[in-house]
């Protein structure tokens, strides 16, 4: 006797979704975000900004360095001392070479320490040496 509805099962190709080119593309976007974005670099610590009227935002790759109220200095998530200013910041503009100083700075922070700061950052060869402000409320 002859069965027609095995015939059949065994002639129907088997339909399946392969998934491993859906992957492999989802990976290929992922890897692309990733080199494209841009991450914000931040200092470590909380600090209260001066306002300035005349404050301007900047767009570069910026080598950050905070100075708290108590005149510690932080840069990349870990405090340093004065002296070390220099050698952190050529560090960091040798993997850098474009980047920007901003020098972030507490409003209850001594203007010496600023200063000193800056001085090491000018020393260690950066070009464009700034001082990070905030916009007042109203603008």
């Amino acid at each position: 006797m002859l069965n027609i509805s095995a015939a059949r099962r065994q002639r129907t190709p088997v339909r399946e979704l392969n998934m491993a080119p859906l992957i492999d593309m989802v990976f290929i976007l992922l890897i692309f975000f990733l080199v494209t974005t841009s991450f914000v670099k931040e200092t470590g610590i909380a600090v209260q900004r001066p306002t300035a009227a005349t404050a301007v935002g900047d767009a570069r790759t910026a080598i950050l360095i905070a100075v708290d109220a108590d005149n510690r200095i932080f840069f990349d998530h870990r405090e340093i001392d004065i002296r070390a200013v220099r050698a952190n910041v050529e560090r960091a503009l040798a993997e850098n070479p474009e980047g920007a100083v901003v020098v972030v700075a507490d409003k209850e922070s001594a203007t010496g320490t600023a200063i000193q700061v800056m001085d090491g950052c000018r020393m260690a060869g950066a070009a464009n040496v700034s001082l990070a402000a905030s916009l007042p409320e109203g603008r």
